[in-house]
């Protein structure tokens, strides 16, 4: 059985159209320990095949017929990668996970996304009402595979319905919990609930994960004294400026962001992905009105998006070394 140490990590959250391989690798460079990818829907990925890219010396997981790159991974990250899922089912989840599962650290099961994409299709959120599809999805996941399999969860409406749901997935021998410290009903600008993480800790014997309201590296040592977690995630404040995984502290975020555009080039990274985080880096720090934002929105490639950041001669020499 393949391990996986899960105490006093930094952790790189998973997050849709943003945790593409550019992202999370930048996250490691700057000191995350463990990178978790987007939420992918096992319904999606049973119909991908797993094809190595020679010109990028990636592993890319590429959906048959479409022929678009569902997940892309490198052996740098391999150690330290968790492909996240998104499932209603036991049986489809492992037909998706053998898939993936000798090229990544670990897998995740989502089970906090308040989307209603997820919702509707019982993935996610829906799932934290659901234990006894949790416990087969888990043990038959832990049974089949030799990777290590954990899942995230968020808060449940009462306190001690959380830590009961905790206590039951720590059942299915999961070596670690993500707890995201807000409800379905929570928005992102309500302020994460710590104490509910540590009653979730408290009654563990597992690691937790704390995710919530990570937003500058001083944060990871507060939300650990808070909740007496072992490990913590950061998704947005490491969106909008990776470095925050840096003790040394935090770049200017117009550093960091032709930081990511170099490594979205590097790695040739689908342009709806580099939008996306540029879209979030530029809504927080200025203005998306702007005529940087409104260029990036204009964006159909990554030339495109090499020509706006002047990054054009890299944009070339990069694609010249492609077989």
């Amino acid at each position: 059985m393949q391990e996986m140490e899960y105490r006093n990590k930094l952790v790189l959250a998973p997050m849709v159209r943003a945790g593409a391989l550019p992202l999370r690798l930048l996250a490691a460079e700057y000191g995350a320990d463990i990178t978790y990818g987007e939420e992918i829907i096992d319904h999606k990925f049973v119909h991908c095949q797993r094809v190595t890219n020679e010109s990028l010396g990636t592993t890319d997981f590429v959906e048959r017929g479409t022929g678009s790159v569902v997940f892309r991974t490198c052996p740098q990250e391999r150690d330290r990668v968790v492909f996240q899922m998104g499932t209603s089912d036991a049986v489809r989840a492992l037909k998706a996970a053998e898939i993936v599962c000798n090229d990544v650290a670990a897998i995740d099961i989502n089970m906090g996304c308040p989307k209603a994409f997820s919702i509707s299709g019982g993935m996610g959120a829906a799932l934290l009402t659901k234990p006894e599809l949790i416990h087969d999805i888990l043990t038959t996941l832990r049974r089949n595979l030799n990777t290590p399999v954990t899942c995230k969860i968020r808060l449940l409406s009462k306190r001690q319905d959380t830590v009961e749901l905790a206590r039951w997935i720590e059942k299915t021998g999961v070596p670690a919990l993500g707890v995201h410290g807000r409800t379905i009903k929570d928005r992102p600008k309500d302020p994460a609930k710590w104490d509910e993480i540590a009653d979730v800790v408290s009654a563990l014997s597992i690691p937790v994960i704390a995710n919530g309201d990570v937003f500058e590296y001083e944060d990871f040592k507060r939300i650990k004294d808070a909740t007496g977690a072992t490990s913590v995630m950061a998704a947005r404040g490491a969106l909008w400026n990776a470095s925050i995984f840096s003790a040394k502290g935090k770049i200017p975020w117009e550093d960091y962001k032709r930081e990511y555009v170099r490594k979205t080039i590097l790695w040739d990274n689908d342009v709806k992905s580099t939008k996306t985080t540029l879209r979030e880096i530029i809504t927080h720090y200025t203005n998306l009105e702007f005529a940087e934002g409104k260029g990036v929105i204009k964006c159909g490639s990554s030339a495109d998006v090499a020509r706006l950041y002047d990054e054009e001669d890299y944009y070339n020499s990069v694609v010249s070394n492609w077989k």
